[in-house]
């Protein structure tokens, strides 16, 4: 009889992981994303087609313009967007009501499209292409 105890908690506990772990992938599932493009210039003052690679946003214009996503009401803030060097990201958020806006480093720039609120639905993909205007001219 003492054998068959330490046999059933072993398989009590190896049922309990799988019931867990399927619970989360569960979760995982049920998630959205949000992805789109940071577009941030003019760099220098006179642009030109094709522009010139000193004028192309590098990671440290993106870092000196960030980007974050707070809860529905700007209390809260939940990720900040790392964009590629393209300005491109992809950002895996909870079903709900997001607000995404400029941070707080920034003390005047020409303009943005943000503050905005987007709202994320389970298993879709929402598109958020972010334009600043550095104000550079």
């Amino acid at each position: 009889m003492i054998r068959r105890r330490y046999i059933v908690f072993p398989g009590i506990a190896f049922m309990l992981g799988l019931f867990f772990s399927g619970c989360e992938q569960l979760i995982n599932h049920e998630t959205g994303f949000l992805e789109g493009v940071v577009s941030i210039g003019p760099i220098c003052p006179v642009e030109t087609d094709p522009p010139v690679a000193d004028c192309l946003p590098t990671a440290e214009t993106y870092k000196a313009y960030p980007v974050s996503i707070w809860t529905a009401n700007g209390r809260r803030k939940i990720t900040q967007i790392n964009p590629a060097l393209d300005g491109s990201y992809e950002t895996e958020l909870s079903p709900g009501n997001y607000l995404v806006k400029l941070g707080t480093k920034v003390i005047s720039i020409g303009g943005s499209n943000l503050p905005v609120e987007v709202t994320i639905t389970s298993l879709n993909t929402t598109v958020l292409n972010i334009d600043i205007d550095t104000g550079i001219r």
